[in-house]
């Protein structure tokens, strides 16, 4: 009882400093086996926690969010019955899961792929999975292998499918295809960073705007030159005769932190015009790219 206090009064002063920092970081998420109990204690711990049906997880915002759902964590396993952890060791023994993705170490499995969205959606389900930083891995406990293992052939196949070999032999296959021209004249556009926006709705400039085609950007400029529709319905359907060419770049990270989310998901006439205000979901996936587009940048640590 006394180290359960201990654990409480560290999680509420945690999270007094949250507040008073200011700050606004990317939430971190958590995910966790659905009982009552286990949600009540939950949201008593982080009250400001919010459920993500697109993520499939719990989303903690704060400065110290992590260190609070690891402390959290550690404490929700230690009240899981020795028998879960051996029911799972047990099931490990009579039919393991043999793949050079996955290994063992002293509270369960270590899961290392090339990165994948479908991985990390299917890790995302597993009780009590976590990713560790530090070890650049997925951890699963032994409590949690019956759901690994149900959820394994899905992650395998999905981690293969992004090794650089295979990437490279689909790469090869699409050579002198149609597939392989659309893809040129896709990035050919990309690269000119420009969007056709409403003559008579034009976006904010320098704030973070949702886009049909490019997510997340910032309008950096309108340049008044009348967009023809038709040269580039291939890339954007719904210009019309009334568009302009605006340019854009992607935002920073603080950017996207300090943007105001929409309150509601974009209409009809939002995403026919080709533009809207983010939504919470939209501005925390850019916060994830941004972040792991600076994690591979030369210099980044």
């Amino acid at each position: 009882m006394e180290t359960a206090a201990f654990d409480g009064r560290f999680l509420e002063m945690a999270g007094e400093a949250d507040k008073e920092t200011g700050s606004h970081p990317e939430p971190e998420t958590v995910s966790f086996a659905f009982d009552r109990l286990t949600v009540a204690r939950f949201r008593e711990t982080f009250p400001r926690a919010r459920w993500s049906d697109s993520l499939q997880a719990w989303t903690v915002p704060g400065t110290t969010a992590r260190r609070r759902i690891e402390h959290w964590l550690a404490s929700e396993a230690a009240r899981r019955t020795p028998y879960e952890e051996e029911r799972g060791r047990d099931a490990y023994q009579f039919e393991p899961i043999l793949s050079p993705y996955l290994s063992v170490y002293d509270r369960g499995f270590r899961i290392r792929t090339p990165y994948s969205r479908t991985v990390v959606e299917e890790l995302r389900q597993i009780p009590f999975a976590r990713w560790n930083d530090d070890e650049k891995a997925w951890e699963v406990p032994y409590a949690s292998y019956d759901e690994l293992q149900h959820r394994w052939e899905t992650i395998e196949e999905a981690a293969k499918r992004n090794e650089p070999e295979e990437r490279r032999k689909r790469a090869e296959a699409r050579r002198g295809t149609e597939e392989e021209a659309q893809s040129k004249r896709r990035s050919m556009e990309r690269r000119k960073k420009r969007l056709p926006v409403p003559s008579d709705d034009l976006p904010p400039p320098d704030r973070p705007i949702a886009t049909t085609r490019y997510g997340i950007v910032i309008i950096t400029e309108t340049t008044g030159e009348l967009v023809d529709a038709d040269e580039v319905a291939e890339f954007y359907p719904h210009a019309g005769d009334k568009y302009i060419w605006a340019t854009w770049r992607v935002p920073t990270a603080d950017e996207l932190v300090h943007t105001w989310p929409a309150r509601a998901e974009p209409g009809e006439y939002e995403r026919g015009r080709g533009w809207w205000q983010p939504t919470l979901e939209e501005l925390r996936d850019a916060r994830r790219k941004v972040k792991r587009r600076q994690r591979h940048e030369p210099g980044s640590g």
